[in-house]
């Protein structure tokens, strides 16, 4: 695809808000503590694969995190950390009294700074509320260094929620059009929908990740390139992540890709620690040079 084509689709459509918020928070002016959402307007770009190894990674650092899955009834989070058979409450759960918070958490057994919150299987999107998920978010801080939350795909109940609260977000996208001008939507959503632009406050800090990334297939314009997504979407770079088989089998495990020895866990250990702060250089953007053998025969 021409960058010239992409330039002359509109990305930027005006975006009316259909919900009503009415939760103000108390003590969410806390720096100590940071709300960070991972989201995205498409589904399977990676969101949870990205919130999984983010907080693995904030822990693995030494902060204390907490990762809270907001797809109500559909709850995946749990199997990127192979803890499925350990949720006995979840986030719903604490949202409706039914339990405490640290009967729903579930500590990680590799990494002993990290928690998981899992979302309900049977309920939906609806029992969210700004109050009762404000209130959960409150006790965490009070305990956490990070609090990233997985958010679901859409602008529905589910993300509302994972992004009203937000201090920063990350939004994941693929290097493919729909995916980009979905990322748009929801880039103008948090910006203008979270609960620090409604009090005025300084605005949530948005970064980009590029998920599922082939340069050879970007340099033969097949899929949009890193020049083309961050000229349409506007967004400083944290990281891009190739395209890896590996990812599905690290979800098969129960072990989050950060964790793994492949290409794709270490672009998250890079974005982690741009993220962070540190400057690291970019890796896996360009196409690997084929040898003499590799051309006339095939890759072994």
């Amino acid at each position: 695809m021409s960058l010239s084509l992409v330039r002359r689709l509109s990305l930027h459509p005006s975006f009316n808000s259909r919900y009503t918020v009415g939760y103000t928070a108390q003590r969410f002016k806390s720096d100590t503590c940071k709300v960070l959402t991972v989201s995205s307007g498409k589904g399977g770009v990676g969101k949870t694969t990205t919130a999984a190894s983010f907080s693995y990674g904030l822990a693995q650092k030494g902060f204390k995190t907490v990762v809270i899955d907001f797809d109500i009834g559909l709850r995946n989070l749990d199997i990127h950390f192979g803890c499925e058979r350990r949720v006995i409450f979840d986030f719903v759960n604490v949202i409706q009294n039914e339990c405490t918070l640290s009967q729903a958490l579930i500590k990680d057994k590799r990494v002993p700074t990290l928690s998981i919150l899992a979302a309900s299987q049977t309920k939906d999107k609806t029992v969210l509320t700004e109050e009762g998920v404000g209130r959960v978010l409150d006790e965490l801080k009070k305990d956490f260094d990070y609090i990233v939350c997985d958010s679901p795909a859409g602008i529905e109940s589910g993300a509302r929620h994972a992004s009203y609260f937000a201090d920063e977000a990350i939004i994941c996208t693929n290097p493919e059009l729909s995916s980009c001008r979905d990322s748009d939507k929801m880039i103008g959503f948090i910006a203008s929908q979270s609960l620090r632009a409604i009090e005025n406050r300084p605005a949530v800090v948005q970064k980009l990740l590029v998920t599922r990334y082939d340069p050879a297939r970007a340099e033969k314009e097949e899929t949009l390139s890193l020049f083309d997504i961050e000229e349409l979407l506007g967004l400083p770079l944290v990281g891009v992540i190739p395209e890896s088989s590996t990812v599905l089998t690290s979800t098969n495990l129960g072990q989050p890709i950060i964790s793994m020895d492949d290409k794709a866990g270490k672009a998250y250990l890079d974005a982690v620690d741009r993220y962070l702060g540190e400057e690291v250089p970019l890796r896996f953007i360009t196409a690997e040079k084929k040898g003499f053998f590799t051309r006339m025969f095939g890759s072994d």
